[in-house]
């Protein structure tokens, strides 16, 4: 049986190499694309993203990729989203007040505040708490962590009924699926097992 393929987008503001090398080890087949003619026909797309919001959704538009996207997202055609891929699914953030972001999933991102026991950025592990039956997390047993690094998240009020929280002062989406939108705030190439679980899942109970 063939490995799937999935088109992993280049436009400048991702870290293509570890998801690339990350996305194989899952048992998927890579082709890595600055081209957005390719979005068209490709069966599956993972959308990376680190960096400013602003200088990712910039990124994106200039290297003509927003209507592609959301044209194959919209279709149905199985997205995954890593780190700010994930956040430019909402509508907007915190981080780039006036900057629409791909508003495939209604809600705003917001700022983690500094706290006691809780500085900004979050780095390091954080634990996943499952809700409903998302295809990324299915038969995940067992408590499972992940790493992260970021300010910013996706609040647990944006309507999502499959996916994982975490909490870091306030609960947020630590992965959701939405229909055929799946992402993962953490880096799952940094997160060892549980990272490259989730992969593995996504290739078997997404992409078939």
């Amino acid at each position: 049986m063939t490995s799937p393929e999935v088109l992993l987008l280049d436009y400048g503001a991702g870290n293509v190499r570890s998801a690339a090398k990350a996305l194989e080890r899952a048992g998927m087949r890579v082709r890595v694309s600055a081209d957005p003619d390719d979005v068209p026909h490709a069966s599956a797309l993972v959308v990376p993203g680190q960096g400013h919001f602003r200088q990712v959704m910039q990124a994106f538009e200039t290297g003509g990729f927003h209507g592609p996207v959301t044209d194959a997202a919209r279709a149905g055609v199985p997205l995954l989203g890593i780190c700010v891929g994930m956040q430019m699914l909402l509508s907007d953030s915190e981080e780039a007040p006036g900057v629409p972001g791909l508003n495939l999933i209604p809600g705003t991102v917001r700022k983690f505040t500094a706290a006691p026991g809780h500085k900004v950025p979050q780095m390091g592990w954080n634990a996943l708490e499952r809700v409903g039956d998302s295809p990324l997390l299915r038969e995940l047993n067992g408590p499972a962590y992940a790493y992260f690094v970021h300010s910013y998240y996706v609040p647990a009020d944006v309507a999502v009924q499959h996916g994982a929280l975490a909490d870091y002062g306030v609960p947020f989406w630590a992965a959701l699926s939405v229909g055929n939108l799946h992402a993962t705030q953490f880096h799952p190439e940094k997160s060892g097992a549980v990272g490259l679980a989730l992969l593995e899942r996504f290739r078997r109970n997404v992409l078939g």
